[in-house]
């Protein structure tokens, strides 16, 4: 495992609500994130679909991580948008995200989430984002 991506798990484990959710960073570095989660019954909507709120989580993650290969650390998520393609139901939500144009404070990147069904990847949404770096690494959760 790469130094890079040993930090990035370091960062998503000191995460309190991605405990609860369980993500996983698979890979990371270069301007590159890949974030997997396991799908649980919690996670589902009314209708038998995966919330999009997961999906959300997931992306903005993935998002985050993809910035922070090129800014450092210290950063958040200043705004993203996300489209839902297609209703999700599966086995396990994927999320791949990189850095499309970046300057000294900020970068913009892209972020496509897959839902693995019957051992095919379905889009399921796509996002872009703008990652800000800040100061100071941010306070841990109080």
């Amino acid at each position: 495992m790469s130094e890079q991506l040993a930090w990035g798990r370091r960062i998503l484990a000191a995460q309190p609500f991605n405990r609860l959710l369980g993500a996983e960073l698979t890979a990371f570095g270069d301007g590159f994130a890949e974030l997997t989660l396991e799908v649980r019954p919690e996670f589902g909507q009314q209708h038998g679909f995966i919330h999009g709120g997961v999906i959300s989580f997931l992306a903005d993650d993935a998002l985050t991580f993809a910035g922070g290969a090129v800014l450092g650390e210290a950063v958040l998520t200043s705004e993203y948008k996300l489209n839902y393609v297609r209703p999700a139901s599966g086995e396990r939500l994927i999320a791949r995200a990189s850095v499309i144009g970046r300057g000294r404070t900020q970068a913009v990147c892209r972020c496509d989430v897959f839902v693995i069904q019957g051992g095919q990847e379905k889009l399921c949404a796509a996002a872009q984002g703008t990652i800000v770096k800040v100061a100071e690494a941010p306070p841990g959760p109080a």
